[in-house]
């Protein structure tokens, strides 16, 4: 059976995988983002843990699992200096066999510069493998315990969350240092917890293991799904010191409905809010709307989304711990970008293809903040084109273009100022 992934490159809850059987059968993996759909593109392998029946059984049928993985990025800017590197690394991991409901992991990330292949000084783009030119890390160290539909996690460990997620679109994805526990019953699922601290790409590379608040944050999460829904609802108490700009507490939902109007078309819709109130004088404190849409075709899909964001007199949104859970977030921007002190708007359109073992992707989103309490406004038109060639689930070839047009040179998306382009071409294999 030929499996063509078909990563919907539009904000919506969806991106759509297509199975070449001789049914034509269609399902959705239900992708919430661009930027979800783009980081899936480097989704890590997973092995199906043995359960043995004695102690040292647990070390002989261990799993090892792991990814090699290249990338090449490169920025284009109209006021900058132009930055480039290519990294070599990956991961590689090991899980033991589960004994009496207990099993253990440890994983490593890597990721080196190539000097021959990035650039000096300056000109070298830092944030593939920090601006020392390498980063390794003990990304995972955990001790799990299950029983039955219960399982509770403690240690350095990989979660996914609306507001606290791996977000691996680079070389070297979030990992936590968490106590996370999780119940399943039928549609039912409840995930709790705790995370100290952080690290990865959007913890910043160079600051190593960060706290994610003076005394943590504490989360719990519900979520149901069947075949025609997806409903979840989150909290979360993010704390801090005063002014660090993230203590709040947020409370998430978002439910989104699929409809098979045959075996090859169905269509996708739903909705998002976010609410943030302020914690120890931090600034944070928002309220968000979000909508999104989506129909596919055969392995044709269109999308639209929209998020809007109140104005809250000099607060802002905060987009947690990893690229955030908004419909519109796309490769590199999202409405946190422009919510400080203003009121926020984004659209994002986009059409997915998969033919063969390829997919094209086409993304465009149009970001504007109303004047803010000094009369500046923000506008910021977003694209992002894909292409990917998936041989089979263990090897993977893409190439992203992302160009971002600051109407009016205010540099809201916080990266490299005024307008500007970034090529990234990756490679992974999976053992």
């Amino acid at each position: 059976m030929k499996k063509i992934i078909s990563l919907s490159i539009a904000a919506t809850l969806t991106s759509v995988s297509i199975q070449a059987a001789q049914n034509e059968q269609v399902r959705e993996d239900r992708i919430t983002s661009v930027k979800k759909a783009i980081g899936g593109v480097s989704a890590t392998p997973q092995k199906e843990l043995d359960i043995v029946g004695g102690f040292k059984h647990m070390f002989r049928d261990g799993k090892v699992t792991g990814q090699i993985r290249a990338l090449s990025s490169s920025y284009m800017n109209d006021t900058y200096q132009n930055t480039y590197a290519t990294a070599l690394g990956g991961f590689v991991k090991y899980e033991l066999a589960q004994y009496k409901g207990f099993s253990a992991a440890v994983a490593f990330h890597t990721s080196t510069d190539i000097d021959a292949l990035s650039g000096d000084g300056v000109k070298r783009n830092s944030s593939l493998s920090s601006s020392a030119q390498e980063y390794e890390v003990r990304s995972e160290t955990y001790i799990n315990y299950s029983y039955e539909d219960f399982s509770i996690r403690i240690g350095r460990q990989v979660i996914d969350t609306p507001l606290a997620d791996s977000d691996d679109f680079l070389m070297i994805p979030n990992s936590f240092e968490a106590v996370v526990a999780h119940y399943e019953y039928d549609a039912f699922s409840i995930m709790a917890g705790q995370l100290q601290k952080w690290q990865g790409i959007d913890a910043d590379l160079d600051n190593g293991w960060q706290k994610t608040g003076k005394d943590g944050t504490y989360f719990g999460g519900l979520s149901y799904s069947n075949e025609m829904i997806d409903a979840s609802v989150w909290g979360y108490n993010i704390n801090g010191e005063a002014g660090d700009g993230t203590a709040n507490n947020s409370f998430y939902f978002d439910v989104v409905g699929h409809y098979h109007m045959t075996q090859t078309l169905f269509v996708n819709a739903g909705l998002q809010y976010l609410k943030q109130n302020e914690l120890d004088s931090s600034g944070v404190s928002s309220e968000i709307y979000g909508a999104t849409g989506e129909l596919v075709v055969n392995s044709l899909g269109f999308n639209i989304a929209y998020n809007h964001a109140a104005k809250e007199a000099n607060k802002q949104s905060f987009s947690g711990f990893g690229g955030g859970t908004l419909f519109t977030s796309m490769d590199s921007m999202i409405l946190d970008a422009m919510t400080l002190d203003r009121s926020a708007d984004a659209w994002v359109g986009g059409i997915s293809y998969g033919v063969g073992d390829f997919n094209i992707l086409y993304a465009y989103g149009d970001f504007k903040g109303d004047a803010d309490s000094s009369g500046a406004k923000e506008h910021i038109v977003e694209q992002d084109f894909g292409v990917e060639y998936s041989r089979d689930d263990d090897f993977t070839l893409a190439a992203i273009y992302t160009i971002n047009d600051d109407k009016y040179d205010n540099s809201a998306n916080g990266i490299n100022g005024g307008d500007w382009g970034n090529v990234r071409i990756f490679g992974a294999y999976n053992f």
